[in-house]
Formats: structure tokens, sequence, C-alpha cells
């Protein structure tokens, strides 16, 4: 069925859309009824009864797809790659659930997983839905301080972690950064369970920690425990903007009726297909779609450890496709962005075969134009953008491969799924013309997959995403929908800036910036200004091997904006740097980089992927008059 026959039967009757989505998966017990009015935003599936482990590994052996493969690991760090199959996964995390049941972990109880990017980070979250925990990863090597703020928040009864990840050129050890948390932390978990990995083993204290491999060995397979609809599967902490992290609440049953709908209509990917999505883990994007979505279609998912460039180099991604015949890769576009920073023309390409490869999907932060045009001319596949949130859990607004692509616009995701109904509001909550720059907000109901709740804060929910525009929730992103329904996110809200009382899309700049031939990546923020209020600061990274001076540069790409924005725009500076500060996940971090150029003492974010970064800001922003503070 194509799209908009699919958008329109959900918009005419979503009860039954959504009742008809739920028959995909196995219950124990089906809900009466997908929608129940109840709870800040209301519930789906709620009286069902359910298993999510079921879903994504036991009921495929079942039906004697055993031998499938479930899981590739392929470890750039170690130049390892290994295979598991249905009946190995499945045997693997029933054990390890048996190894929590026989401590006293059961339902409603939450564990923390602190991993790298691993099988066993995968089969510690399929063993907690096993048995009906909740678990909560932290991304692995996060910071001792921020993994003991999430143990107080979540207050779980064990702990999944490894000894240690595995960086370019350095390892991570986890463990004294796990026990430094615990030693910080008030509550304190009574059991740890500790991957011991070859590159770095770990220090174990007893009668608290257990061997990972050892108790998994020895310990009695558990079999899957229904639970209610809207049991919660897990907790994702998401930063707040009070410094507390919002633990995000996913329901289980919700979350299994929006990925067994998502896998096929979005990403094209069905039994036995292989999807490779270099994220982590740790995010959103990980849960959804290298872990729970790829399993409950009976696809196999790859788990990347390493880096787009560097291990060993550009062409990485390209030797995953080939190796493991991808059907379907999705990355963020900062991944590409660098894979095109360190091999302009794309010569590493063609050193491959992608003839599996139908599309590349890009989501995590605006995919500019330029950077889908090179990826669309050396793979020669569409190239996607879609736009969701971890609040969301599953896109928002997409291109619907498996349903029948749609034209691609470049800078826009496309068009809302079914669910989803998209308006764009003033600041007063009024809906705007097509066309015109806005808060963008979802009316309420969400679909199903979406947050019901933040865990423990209720009235914080209300407050973050409610109250605003009653009637809907409040997405933080600011952009426009077009005549025909095409979504363009522009900015998160806080990066439209007021210049001299006119409203501008800081992405809208970027995306004029990174049209320059010589711009890897490039960044806009709104700075004050006594005179304006506001003015835009551009900051670029050059491509590898560009003979232009910096100078030449940026004086380029100001008469590009003021050629294709306007002298509206008041675009006048912009300096080089050799990086842009990101989150390990690949936001920029335009918020801290506006800060510093205010002059504002700025507290480095947990999130950050090198500290080291800001002082390289600071030194760049002072080099054209910013009164930066270390």
């Amino acid at each position: 069925m194509a799209y908009r026959d699919i958008y329109s039967q959900w918009q005419s009757d979503p009860e039954g859309f959504w009742m008809g989505a739920s028959r995909a998966i196995d219950w124990t017990r089906s809900s009466s009824r997908a929608f129940f009015d109840q709870g800040p935003v209301g519930e789906w599936f709620a009286d069902g009864m359910v298993n999510t482990c079921w879903n994504a590994i036991d009921r495929h052996v079942a039906a004697g797809h055993g031998d499938r493969i479930a899981v590739i690991h392929d470890s750039a760090m170690t130049g390892q790659v290994a295979r598991m199959t249905y009946a190995e996964l499945q045997d693997r995390v029933a054990r390890l659930a048996g190894v929590l049941a026989a401590h006293g972990v059961g339902m409603g109880d939450r564990v923390i997983i602190y991993m790298p990017m691993i099988p066993e980070a995968l089969q510690a979250m399929l063993a907690c839905a096993r048995i009906g925990a909740i678990h909560s990863v932290v991304f692995g090597g996060f910071a001792a301080h921020e993994l003991a703020v999430r143990i107080d928040d979540a207050q779980p009864k064990a702990i999944l972690a490894a000894s240690c990840g595995l960086e370019p050129n350095r390892t991570v050890p986890y463990k004294p950064l796990l026990d430094k948390a615990l030693d910080e932390a008030r509550h304190k978990p009574g059991l740890c369970v500790v991957h011991q990995r070859p590159e770095c083993t770990a220090d174990m204290t007893p009668g608290r920690d257990l061997d990972w491999d050892a108790a998994v060995a020895s310990a009695t397979p558990v079999d899957c425990v229904p639970v209610a609809g809207n049991h919660p599967a897990y907790i994702l902490y998401t930063s707040g903007t009070t410094g507390q992290p919002k633990g995000v609440v996913r329901h289980t049953a919700g979350h299994l009726v929006a990925l067994a709908w998502s896998v096929p209509q979005i990403y094209d990917i069905g039994p036995g297909d292989v999807f490779f999505v270099a994220s982590d883990v740790g995010w959103v994007v990980g849960h959804s779609y290298i872990v729970y979505g790829p399993l409950i279609a009976g696809a196999t998912t790859v788990i990347f450890e390493g880096k787009p460039v560097g291990t060993p180099d550009a062409g990485t991604f390209w030797r995953i496709v080939a190796d493991h015949k991808v059907k379907s890769f999705f990355t963020a576009p900062t991944a590409i962005r660098a894979v095109k920073r360190d091999d302009p023309q794309g010569g590493l390409i063609g050193n491959y075969d992608l003839s599996s490869l139908r599309a590349l999907f890009l989501a995590g932060e605006r995919a500019d134009p330029d950077t889908i045009t090179w990826a669309e001319h050396h793979l020669k596949v569409p190239v996607i953008d879609h736009w969701w949130q971890t609040e969301t859990g599953w896109p928002i607004a997409a291109n619907p491969l498996g349903a029948g692509l749609l034209p691609v616009r470049k800078g826009s995701p496309s068009v809302p799924m079914p669910g989803y109904a998209v308006h764009v509001l003033d600041e007063a909550g009024h809906p705007v013309a097509p066309g015109t720059l806005g808060a963008i907000a979802l009316k309420l109901p969400l679909p199903p997959g979406t947050l019901p709740t933040l865990w423990n804060a209720e009235d914080r929910f209300r407050k973050a995403y409610l109250d605003h525009f009653p009637g809907y929730y409040e997405t933080g992103d600011a952009g426009f929908v077009d005549d025909d329904g095409y979504v363009f996110i522009m900015a998160r809200t806080d990066d439209v800036i007021n210049v001299a009382g006119h409203r501008l899309s800081t992405g809208a700049m970027e995306e004029v910036l990174s049209a320059h031939p010589a711009v890897a990546e490039c960044a806009v923020i709104g700075v004050a200004d006594p005179l304006k209020g506001q003015a835009p600061v551009g900051l670029l990274c050059l491509k590898k091997g560009v003979t232009a001076t910096s100078q030449q540069v940026m004086t380029e790409v100001v008469a590009m904006v003021r050629d294709r924005i306007g002298p509206v725009a008041a675009f006048k500076t912009a300096c080089v740097v050799d990086r842009l500060p990101k989150t390990r996940s690949g936001k920029i971090l335009r918020a801290t980089m506006a800060k510093i150029a205010d002059g504002e003492e700025v507290k480095t974010p947990a999130t950050i992927d090198d500290p080291a970064i800001l002082d390289e800001i600071r030194a760049a922003l002072a080099g054209v008059g910013y009164p930066c503070k270390r």
C-alpha cells in the first residue's frame, strides 16, 4: 500500500489502524483495544499481555528459524567478526536472564547496563525484557558522576557492565568508573555482573561482582515472562535543561507494535535481511534499530565497534556493507560528513562491492543537502533523511522505502508517519501558513511507541512537553511544512535567532555554508549583539586538501549568505576550526558554543565526546572578537 493510502487509513480510523498493526506481533493475551485514555497522554494496548524477548528471539526459533543469523559483531577495534544465530542468542539470553532471576531480579526491577558495542550489550537488554525487568542503558564510558546520578534516579537492583571499551589508540577501563559511581551514589545495588574483555580485565568486589561468562555458563535458562502492555520496557535518560537528566519511559506493547510496523515500512527490512545501524546501544537509535527492531522483524543486525574514520580509514562503513551484504544502512549526518571530509572524492567507495545496498538513512541531526548530494552521487542509492527523537522512539517524519519511496526533497525528512499529526505553531500556539517558520508540535495523542511520561517525574513531563501548547506535544524543534506536506526541520527552537526583529533559522544559514566546496562541516550560532539583539556567527571545518586560505573561505561564505538569504541575516563573521564540539551521538553543541561566545561561564556537558575541543572553540571565537571565558 502506498504512503498516501496508509496515512489516510490511519487518519480515518486510528483505532482500527493500530489494532491491525498489532497483529504483527505475538500476544499472550491481545489487548481489548488500542488506545486507552489514561495517564498524561494516554497509553497503548494497556490491558494486553506480551513479552518483547519472545517477539525478538523465541518466536523465530519456534518457527524453525533458529539457524538464521541474528547478530553480526564487527569490531574494527579488534579486527574480529563474530556471528550468532537466533538459537545461540536465545540460549545466551535465557541463561543471562537466569543469572538475574537467581539473584532476585524480576518484574519491575530496574537494571542499569553500562557496556560498549559488543553482543553482550544486546543480550543484557533482551535478558531484562525476558523477565520483565526494566533496563536503563548508560553509554559505556560515561563519566562516573553522571552514572551515579542515573543510579540514584533509577535505583537499579543490578548492574550489567563490561570491563572496558575500546577507542582508537586507547582502552577505556569501565570498571573503575563504575566503582567510583557506586561509591558516590546513595543507592547501592547488590549485584554487578561484569563481562571481562581480554584487552583489560577488571578487579572484582567479592560479594557484589560476578564474572559474566562463568555465571552465564552455570545458569539455568528461564522462559519469557508476559507483562502488561503498559509495563515499562526501559528507561532511557536524555539531557535535561536543568542538568538533571530526563528518564524517558517506553511502554512494552506500543514499543513492539511501532517497531514491528516501522522496520519493514520505513527501512524495507524483513526476515533474513541485513540491517546496519552505525550508532550505539546507549542511544535511542541503538535501542530501536540495532537491538529490538531488526530482531522483531527476524532480520540480521550488525553491531559495529569502531568509528566512521580512523578505524582504519574513511572506507570502514563501505567495507561493512560489502562484507555483510547490508541492505539498509542508517547513520548520523555527522558521520557521513566525517567520511566526506577525509575522502572528499569518494575514492574509497570504489574499493567495495555495494550492490546489496538499497538505501542510506540519516538521522540524529539535520542532514544538509550538500551531504545528501555527495552520498547520492557516490553511493548511487536513495539517501533518506528522517526525523525523530529519544522521546518518540521511532520516526516522526520519514520517506517510507518499504511502502514506496516518495520524491526526495533535500533538506526535508519528508512526510509524517502514521500516528503523527505535525503542526507548525507561532509563539501563541496558533497554526501558521505553509512555508512559515514556527515551532513544530504534534497533535495529541501520540502514536504507540512514544513516551507516556518521564520516570518518576510526571510534573516535569507536563512542563517540558505539554504545557506550552495545550493539546500538543512540543518537540522543541523549529521548521515549516510546505504545501505538499513535506516537513522541514531547520533548528532546535533555541537555535532560531532573532536578528533585529527577524526570526531566522541557523539551519538555513548552515545549508548555505555547507554548499561551499571547501567546507566539510559547519555550525551557525546566535550570539548577543548590542544593536540587533542577536547576530549569527559561522564555524567552519574545511575538507582535507583544500588549497584556498581560511580567510578566503570565510570571505566567500559571508558573501554566499548575503546572496542566498539576504542582508537581513546580518551574517558577517565566520571562523575556521579543526573540529566542532559534539555529543557522543553526533549532535553539535551549538548552545554551548553560543554561551562561550557570549562570555558566559560554561559547564562542560557530560555528553561531549572530547572536552578539549571547547578550548579550541574559545580560541577561535576570541580570535574574531568575542569575550570568551575559560
